[in-house]
């Protein structure tokens, strides 16, 4: 049986058990009338007892709909019907069928202060049925009587522990279900506020990625398209001044030469933003080479040296280092004024370094200026890229002694 059916089958007891237990103990009397001595006019009483005994219940049936415990009419009706119960007992010992219903209705029907006296009473009933009727016939019944009265107050005493036991484990049960419900909706409020905070973060991700994507686009078309295009206004500035035919026609080679491989970086960059130079060749390769234009472009010494085991470095560590080596010579060349840049790429364990120099006119790197619509990137972006594959940035320079950059990044290996 579950925990669910027990209340619903004491119920189903406390309403149809009194009239089941009555009617025993009226066909058992009824059989053994004569034989306990019955006279016709206690006969007529317990046929009037037994009336009232059904009218008795029939109304704590309907009353008891009304009621959710014990209360002082449901009180009033037990001790009633255990008087209805004692007198029938009195007269035929076999109606103590009927009074043995107070052991099981006490704990519903009396409150906790009444609960003893009604078993107590409840106890001298059965005991005045078992000796063979009321009221013991001479010394020796009396003490029979006694014995068995004590009896019944240890098997009272037994029971009313264990309904207290069982009347302490529902409260806690009650109680740890109620706990649990509490728990349930607090643990249901977190989940909401949860999903409530997990949606949030989703907006907040995908707004911060979008920025940090706009943001790299923003690098990738400065580094690849507006160099380009610088590359291009210094060649024609120099064919405007070309002192002959020869001289514009070797610019404006250069010039041409910058425009398709911007417009190249630019269909590269839509593609998959990655640089041109690294398509065929690895990191060191496309550093040497793009040293060597630079070079050969701005008329410059320029000079590229790699240390250590060079490895094949991940797509996006390689396209990070090449960037900041490409704005590097283009912050040298355009603000410098240098006649010697040196660029080395070094592998060192767990780490690659590029490192770019030149002995240009320096300057004070507490004192920068800040970046306009026309500028670059400059360090903060170069910083930027560094960081964002959890490398760094690290800039020395004095006026009238050069720079030395360096950008220090994890070496990660290529991943296929």
């Amino acid at each position: 049986m579950t925990q669910a059916e027990q209340p619903e089958r004491r119920a189903f007891f406390d309403l149809w058990g009194p009239y089941g237990l009555l009617a025993v103990g009226v066909l058992t009397a009824a059989g053994s009338a004569r034989a306990v001595g019955m006279t016709p006019a206690a006969m007529w009483a317990a046929g009037l007892l037994v009336a009232a005994s059904l009218l008795l219940q029939l109304g704590w049936g309907r009353a008891a709909r009304r009621w959710s415990g014990p209360n002082r009419a449901s009180a009033a009706l037990y001790f009633v019907r255990w008087a209805l119960g004692f007198v029938l007992t009195w007269l035929n010992p076999f109606f103590a069928f009927y009074a043995v219903a107070g052991y099981y209705s006490a704990a519903r029907q009396l409150t906790r202060r009444l609960m003893l006296p009604g078993l107590f009473l409840t106890a001298a009933t059965m005991a005045g049925s078992e000796i063979g009727g009321m009221p013991p016939r001479g010394l020796l019944w009396w003490l029979g009587f006694l014995v068995v009265f004590g009896a019944n107050l240890a098997l009272v005493a037994l029971f009313n522990r264990f309904n207290v036991q069982e009347q302490a484990h529902a409260r806690t049960q009650a109680e740890t279900i109620a706990e649990l419900g509490r728990t349930n909706a607090a643990l249901q409020q977190a989940l909401d506020e949860n999903a409530a905070l997990h949606a949030q973060l989703l907006v907040q991700a995908r707004e911060a990625g979008v920025a940090d994507e706009r943001r790299r686009l923003a690098a990738e078309i400065h580094d690849t398209i507006a160099q380009g295009l610088t590359g291009i206004i210094a060649q024609l500035q120099v064919v405007a001044s070309a002192p002959d035919l020869d001289v514009a026609r070797t610019h404006l080679g250069r010039a041409a030469d910058l425009a398709r491989h911007s417009l190249g970086e630019a269909r590269r960059s839509v593609h998959n933003l990655a640089p041109v130079a690294l398509a065929d060749d690895g990191l060191p390769e496309a550093l040497k080479k793009t040293v060597a234009e630079w070079g050969e472009r701005t008329g410059l010494r320029a000079e590229f040296t790699v240390t250590g085991t060079a490895e094949q470095l991940h797509d996006e560590v390689s396209a990070t280092l090449l960037r900041i080596a490409q704005e590097a010579l283009s912050n040298a060349a355009r603000h410098a004024a240098a006649t010697r840049v040196g660029v080395t790429l070094s592998f060192m364990g767990d780490e690659v370094t590029l490192d770019v120099r030149d002995d240009g006119t320096g300057f004070d790197p507490e004192r920068l200026p800040r970046r306009t619509r026309t500028g670059g990137f400059g360090l903060d972006g170069m910083r930027a890229r560094a960081e964002r594959i959890a490398g760094s940035l690290a800039v020395e320079s004095e006026p009238g002694h050069g720079t030395a950059l360096s950008a220090r990044v994890p070496l990660v290996r290529h991943d296929r």
